[in-house]
Formats: C-alpha cells, structure tokens, sequence
C-alpha cells in the first residue's frame, strides 16, 4: 500500500465487492475477498451456530473469533460495533443487552451499512442502528459506551493507535473492549504483506502481537488480557499465489505464524483528568491513579 488513503480506498472497494457478493460466494472464499483455496472453507471464521441472537443472514464469513463470547455484555448496555459488516455481531450484542440496551454499529463501506439496515428492519430492532464512518474517527460522542466489540477489522484500519485512541474516547469510565482481530508472531513474506486481496481478506496489514498489545498498553487502558489466541493456517494453493515452492517451504519452517487473538481491556474509572483530591496541610496533595500514576493537585482547584 502507498499510504493510509489508498489503503482505505482499496478497503472500501474489496469491502463494497462482498457486501454485493451472495453468502456462498463469501463462504467459500479467502475471508470474503476472493476464491482464494480449494484446500479450506472459510480459514478463519468461528462458528456462531449456537451463539444466541445469531441471524445467518447477517453472517458474511468475514471474522476471525466470536468477540461477544468475552465481552461481557449486560442487560441495559450501550455496545458499539466496530467494522459491522452486515449486522452479525450486532445483532448477538443486541440479544445480550435487551431491549433497553442500545447497539451502534459502524462501518466504513456504504454498502455494509445497506445491507446491515436491511437484515435489522426484518428483524424488526428498534434500538440498533448503523452508521458509516471511518474507526479512526468515529462518528460519536465521547464517553457514551459501555462495551466495545469488533471482529477481524482493526487488522485493516492503517493508524491502529488512533482507532484504539477513538475507542479509548468514546468509551465511559470502566467501560471495556472485546476485540478479534489478526496478528503476527515472526516475519511473513513481504508478498503476502502488499497484497491488496490478503489485505482486504486475511493477514496482511496485521500487526505482530507484541506492537499490537503495546499501543493498548501505552494508551492506559487496564487489565488487558488474550482471551483467545488459535492460528490461522493458510493452505498452499494461497500460499502459492505469491511464494515459491521454496519460499513457502522456508515460511512453513520458520517461526512465524498468524493468529487470531480476541483482546480485552478496561478504560480506567479515574484518569488524570477527572481524578480530584483535597490539599493537605502544606497545601499540595497527591493522588494514585486508576492508571497506578500518581498525580499532583492545584490547590486552588483542588483538581489533578
């Protein structure tokens, strides 16, 4: 990819093509973006068969884990969507959070956002909606939502410190995230890095683990945690699209490997700017953070 717009250009259109493809096209294909193997069916998608509130017409086949499964998700809930494709987990989170609840998903391709309002009329939801918008911007207020979900999407989005930072905004104090998505362990083949149909659709544009848990680190969220990590196994016939027989033998030796992981993580119920304490006798104070910083107070305001 060029650069971070021609990346979302290129998104957009793989993105587009399988919100117009029918679900069999999907499910046979490389994730979504093309009949890429003859060897798999669907390399990475979990199942979500039993996964109450699950509607098979919103399932495109394009996640990589179930992030509701660990999201925690409680009656009443306010749950945002990131990348919501054709409303699946949407739909589950719904089906947690009940009728007083509310679900947003957003997505970046006006064709998901078709297709998404399309199965929730049939369902008849009142309280989900969808909204296009770009995850590195998210088209919200700040602090309104109590659980975060996503599947196999912030892989694609180029700034992912800026997508966690809009996750980390709109989040209220003590919400959380559970997020599937896509990483590397070791060094994959440049090839399959570049490739707009791998990009769209399986590894590339992943991070590896270590830099993907460190940005959530260094935004200050808490408790992070892997609830899930499997490997995806790319066959040889996908391999083979873009390696030599001896490169794919030399990829297959080596330690590196793709995963998928589901993540989640805490926003801090105090933060450095709504965290107050009350001067003591030498007319400063201090006080330990959610974040275990510790922060000075202004004791005339009384505020950190």
């Amino acid at each position: 990819m060029n650069n971070a717009q021609d990346t979302k250009e290129m998104v957009r259109t793989k993105y587009a093509e399988i919100a117009l493809q029918d679900k069999g096209t999907n499910a046979s294909s490389c994730c979504g973006a093309g009949g890429c193997s003859t060897e798999v069916y669907n390399i990475m998608t979990d199942d979500y068969t039993d996964v109450k509130g699950y509607n098979p017409d919103a399932d495109l086949g394009l996640g990589c884990g179930v992030p509701t499964e660990f999201a925690g998700i409680k009656k009443g809930d306010t749950v945002l969507d990131l990348g919501s494709g054709a409303g699946n987990d949407c739909f589950v989170a719904r089906h947690e959070t009940g009728e007083d609840g509310r679900v947003i998903g957003v997505d970046f391709t006006p064709e998901m956002i078709v297709k998404a309002k399309a199965n929730a009329a049939k369902l008849g939801y009142q309280n989900v909606e969808f909204r296009q918008g770009d995850i590195e911007a998210l088209p919200l207020t700040s602090g309104i939502v109590d659980v975060v979900v996503s599947n196999c999407v912030l892989n694609l989005v180029p700034d992912k410190h800026k997508a966690f930072g809009e996750v980390l905004r709109v989040l209220k104090s003590g919400g959380h995230f559970s997020i599937s998505d896509v990483v590397l362990r070791g060094e994959i083949p440049t090839r399959l890095k570049e490739s707009a149909e791998m990009y769209a659709g399986c590894v590339a544009g992943a991070l590896p683990e270590h830099e993907y848990l460190g940005i959530i680190h260094d935004l200050g969220f808490e408790q992070v945690s892997v609830q899930k990590r499997k490997p995806i196994v790319l066959p040889d016939d996908i391999l083979s699209k873009y390696l030599s027989a001896e490169e794919i033998e030399a990829y297959k030796s080596s330690s590196a490997g793709t995963f998928s992981i589901t993540v989640s993580a805490y926003k801090p119920s105090v933060t450095k700017n709504d965290a107050c304490c009350v001067p003591n006798e030498e007319g400063t104070a201090k006080v330990k953070l959610a974040t275990g910083e510790t922060c000075g107070c202004d004791p005339k305001s009384n505020c950190c």
